[in-house]
C-alpha cells in the first residue's frame, strides 16, 4: 500500500504505465473479466440446455466418447461439462474469486484419460467440441437479449480463453501421471535389479513375480552391462526395449536379454560409443549377479581412470586374467613386496631392466633367444641379463612356485 504521495511526476508516470500494463496482460488472459455481470444472468438460464447439446454432440463427435455416460467414465464427463459452465457463470460475476477447487475436475480427467490407455486427443477434440456448442447457444441467446456486437465478441473471446484453461489443467493433470506413474516403474525396476544381485541367488518365483510388477519379461539368458550413472539413459535409450535398467550401487546397470544374439555385440557397442562401459558375461537370468561383479570389475579396471584406460565397450571375457589380478590386488601387492624385494636396492633405469627381464623369463621359460625377441636386443645382451637377474633371485628362478607368483606381481605392476 501507498503511504506516502508520489512528488516525483516521472515516478508517478512509472507506476501508472506498470498498472495499466498489469491491467491489460489480465484482461488479455482473462477476457471475462471485462464482461459486463448482467451477462451471467443471461448465461444461467441456458446452462442445463447447453449441458445437453455439448454431451450429445461430443458422443456423436468423438469416437472415443460414443457410448453410454454411464459409470465412472460418464460421471466425470458429466461433472466435467457442468462444472465447467458453471464456473464460467460464476467468474462474469465475480472475476476475483478464482476458480480454486474447481481446477482440479479438469486435473482429474487428464489423469483420466492416461488411466483409460488414452492420449489427450479425444479430450482435447471434447473441449473444443464444448467451446463451439457453448459459444453457438451462448451467441443466440446474446443476440436474443440485444447485446452489443462488443459485448458478444468479447463472450466468444472468454469462452474459448476459458476452454483453454480447462485443456491446459487437464494437460497437467495427464503429465502428473504419466510422472506417477514412471516414478512407480523405476523404483519397481530398481527393486528388481537389487533382487537379481542378490546373493545367494533369490527364490525364482519371487523374481519372476517382481518382474510382473515392474513390467518385465524375463529372458532365459542375460549378461550385465556396468557404465558410470551419468551415462546409463544415453545408453539405456540406444538398447532394446526389453533391456533392464537401473541405477544400482552407484554406477548404471543394464541387464540386456540374449546378449549372444546375432548382431547384438554391434548393438550394444553402439549404444555405448565412445563412453566407458564394461560387458559381463551371459547367465542365467536368475543368476546375472555373477555377470554384474565381473561387468563391475571390468568397468573399475579400464573406466576409472582419467583419462580412462580403455574408451569404448570392454568384454569382461577377454580379460579375466587381468580382472583376477585387480580383484586380488590387495594378495598381489603382498607377493610384490615379497618377489620383487631384491630389485630396490637398483636404480630407477636399472630396476626397470630387471622387471621387464624378469617377466620375459618367466614367459619365454628362460629360453635366451625368444627373450631376446621379446625384449628386442641381442641374445648375448639377453643372456646377461639373466645372468644378473640369477644374482639377484637366486634359485627362487628355478622354483616353479616362486615363478608363479613373479609374473603375477610383474603382470599387476
Amino acid at each position: 500500500m501507498l503511504t506516502e504521495p508520489i512528488r516525483s511526476p516521472a515516478l508517478g508516470q512509472h507506476l501508472n504505465d506498470f498498472l495499466i500494463r498489469q491491467m491489460t496482460k489480465s484482461l488479455e488472459s482473462e477476457p471475462w473479466r471485462s464482461l459486463p455481470g448482467a451477462v451471467a444472468d443471461l448465461i444461467e438460464p441456458e446452462l442445463e440446455t447447453i449441458t445437453a447439446e455439448i454431451l450429445a454432440t461430443i458422443a456423436g463427435e468423438v469416437p472415443e466418447y460414443a457410448r453410454p455416460l454411464e459409470g465412472r467414465f460418464g460421471r466425470g464427463i458429466r461433472t466435467g461439462v457442468g462444472e465447467a459452465l458453471k464456473q464460467f457463470v460464476a467468474l462474469i460475476r465475480d472475476p476475483e474469486a478464482g476458480r480454486g477447487p474447481g481446477r482440479e475436475v479438469y486435473v482429474a480427467l487428464g489423469r483420466g484419460e492416461l488411466r483409460q490407455g488414452r492420449t489427450l486427443d479425444s479430450l482435447q477434440a471434447a473441449y473444443r467440441v464444448g467451446a463451439r456448442v457453448a459459444w453457438r447457444r451462448l451467441a443466440r441467446a446474446g443476440r436474443e437479449a440485444k447485446l452489443d456486437a462488443e459485448v458478444l465478441s468479447l463472450l466468444a473471446e472468454a469462452i474459448f480463453a476459458y476452454i483453454d484453461e480447462l485443456s491446459a489443467d487437464s494437460v497437467d493433470g495427464y503429465a502428473a501421471a504419466q510422472s506417477e506413474i514412471e516414478d512407480v516403474r523405476r523404483r519397481r525396476r530398481h527393486e528388481l535389479v537389487a533382487l537379481l544381485m542378490r546373493e545367494p541367488a533369490a527364490e525364482l518365483e519371487d523374481i519372476r513375480a517382481a518382474a510382473r510388477a515392474a513390467g518385465w519379461k524375463m529372458p532365459r539368458k542375460l549378461a550385465a552391462l556396468a557404465c558410470h550413472d551419468d551415462d546409463l539413459g544415453a545408453i539405456a535409450r540406444r538398447l532394446p526395449a526389453e533391456t533392464l535398467s537401473a541405477s544400482f550401487e552407484e554406477l548404471g546397470c543394464l541387464l540386456v536379454p540374449d546378449p549372444a544374439g546375432p548382431g547384438r555385440t554391434g548393438e550394444i557397442e553402439r549404444a555405448v560409443g565412445k563412453r566407458v562401459a564394461a560387458l559381463g558375461p551371459v547367465t542365467a537370468s536368475d543368476l546375472v549377479y555373477r555377470s554384474w561383479r565381473l561387468a563391475k570389475a571390468g568397468l573399475r579396471a579400464f573406466g576409472s581412470a582419467a583419462p580412462p584406460a580403455e574408451e569404448g565397450l570392454l568384454i569382461a571375457e577377454d580379460h579375466l586374467a587381468d580382472l583376477l589380478l585387480l580383484e586380488g590386488r590387495e594378495l598381489v601387492t603382498r607377493i610384490a613386496a615379497r618377489r620383487l624385494a631384491p630389485f630396490e636396492s637398483l636404480t630407477t633405469a636399472a630396476r626397470e631392466r630387471m622387471r621387464e627381464t624378469a617377466l620375459a623369463f618367466v614367459r619365454r621359460r628362460g629360453n635366451s633367444v625368444e627373450m631376446a625377441a621379446e625384449l628386442q636386443v641381442h641374445p648375448q645382451t639377453a643372456r646377461y641379463r639373466v645372468a644378473r637377474l640369477r644374482e639377484l633371485l637366486g634359485d627362487d628362478l628355478d622354483d616353479p612356485d616362486v615363478r608363479f607368483e613373479l609374473e603375477l606381481a610383474l603382470r599387476a605392476g
